[in-house]
């Protein structure tokens, strides 16, 4: 298990849907690297507060602007 492994199972692996033998894998590979831990615990951080909180209803004009900016960015034409 590397890095680049770990980063691929992260999702996964934070809502409990890996075979045991990969979350051994993982659990191995984040007791040595301080990175991959780090990785890890701030995903899980972020995955918990979002969760945790009600959704927001943007405003028209920043619905409007992030849709527009969207479209442009995947190149898909406005209505």
């Amino acid at each position: 298990m590397n890095c680049e492994d770990v980063i691929r199972e992260i999702s996964d692996y934070l809502d409990g849907e890996l075979a045991l033998s990969v979350k051994h894998d993982i659990e191995g590979h984040l007791g040595h690297c301080h990175h991959c831990k780090m990785v890890v615990d701030q995903t899980k951080l972020t995955v918990d507060v979002f969760c945790d909180s009600e959704l927001v209803e943007l405003p028209a004009d920043v619905k409007s602007r992030l849709h527009e900016a969207l479209r442009r960015k995947l190149g898909v034409k406005g209505n």
